[in-house]
């Protein structure tokens, strides 16, 4: 890849979920790296990101019925955005090139302690020049503590609710899959983001605030990062 297409360090590149062609959230994020291969993008309080209001409903909430049916408007196609302001954690965040994961590490933005290791499954990203990256969640996740010693699934209900709906189907299932062992294997060999440990960083008080542009529809060829 040439150094051309890269995402250079302090620019914002935004993380968004595509399906059918519509945007289903929108990140802006700051890029502290690109090799090319890992993508490892910064995201902290004061952020304002883009989700479906349903999301964000429940996210404050903590109704469960609510966050069922926020899935239940992807598969029909019928979700609406909100914008919403990121508070509590910074992540650092690695998106590795052609995988069907990427890895985040959380920390209390407060105090700097590390919380956990996240392995989010989703689709492979695609590079959008003058936007960021495409990719879409596919629910299921895998917490790790910190110092790697133990682990735990998360959201399999969400992920059986995908494939009842069709959204997840049985290719993006196997890929699933074959992804949770190369996970595992990472976690069980300390490879990849994994291989160095917690990264000791932080968010520089100095950095702007990555943004969304004013007006962000749902279509996925609109531009979204303000430069």
């Amino acid at each position: 890849m040439t150094d051309s297409k890269l995402f250079q360090p302090g620019t914002t590149a935004i993380r968004r979920d595509v399906h059918a062609d519509r945007v289903w959230t929108a990140m802006p994020q700051r890029v502290i790296d690109d090799t090319g291969h890992v993508l490892t993008l910064a995201y902290w309080p004061g952020i304002e990101s883009m989700a479906p209001t349903t999301w964000i409903t429940a996210t404050r909430t903590g109704d469960d019925v609510t966050r069922k049916q926020g899935l239940d408007d992807l598969a029909a196609g019928t979700w609406t955005l909100g914008r919403y302001r990121w508070t509590g954690t910074a992540l650092l965040s690695y998106f590795l090139a052609g995988e069907w994961f990427s890895v985040h590490c959380f920390q209390d933005a407060a105090t700097g302690d590390p919380l956990h290791w996240y392995v989010n499954f989703e689709k492979p990203y695609t590079r959008r020049p003058g936007i960021g990256i495409d990719t879409m969640d596919l629910a299921l996740d895998l917490v790790i503590a910190p110092d790697l010693s133990s682990h735990r699934w998360k959201d399999h209900a969400e992920y059986a609710q995908l494939r009842r709906l069709g959204l997840i189907d049985d290719h993006l299932h196997r890929q699933v899959e074959r992804a949770r062992g190369r996970a595992i294997t990472m976690l069980d060999d300390r490879t990849g983001p994994l291989a160095a440990g917690w990264p000791a960083w932080a968010p520089d008080p100095a950095w702007p605030l990555p943004t969304l542009p004013v007006s962000t529809n749902a279509s996925a060829d609109e531009p979204a990062a303000d430069r």
